[in-house]
């Protein structure tokens, strides 16, 4: 009346070695490398070549492949930019600090303060203008 099971049961163990696994620390790299290329691209957006290239040394280094850069494409405003950046810096860092990678970990808290000073100084000068 029935048919029997011909595939082996979800829940039956399988065998491992067939699929492939990273470790948690590749995985953080893979992570905290997509979070540098990110805030690379908006850093190169900003015209911060020093900064750019600081960011693009560590993304080289965790990818193993120096990463794309590209130049002024993003008609945005500037504050824009800084507020983005200050994000994606700040989870840059918390994956540096998960992975104690120190190294990017100061330079993501670096960044940060660079795009938080830059969204003050931005502010200010916006409540000083005068109004038409």
């Amino acid at each position: 009346m029935y048919e029997p099971i011909r595939t082996p049961s979800v829940h039956t163990p399988v065998d491992t070695a067939q699929f492939p696994h990273r470790s948690r620390e590749e995985e953080l790299d893979i992570q905290l490398a997509g979070h540098l290329a990110a805030l690379l691209s908006v850093t190169d957006e900003l015209g911060l070549v020093a900064a750019g290239d600081r960011i693009a040394e560590q993304v080289s280094r965790l990818r193993g492949a120096p990463p794309a850069r590209h130049a002024g494409l993003i008609d945005a405003p500037a504050a824009a930019l800084h507020r983005r950046a200050h994000s994606l810096a700040g989870r840059a860092l918390v994956v540096a600090a998960s992975r104690a990678d120190t190294t990017v970990a100061i330079l993501a808290a670096e960044r940060m303060d660079a795009h938080a000073e830059a969204l003050s100084a931005a502010v200010g000068t916006q409540r000083l203008a005068p109004t038409a």
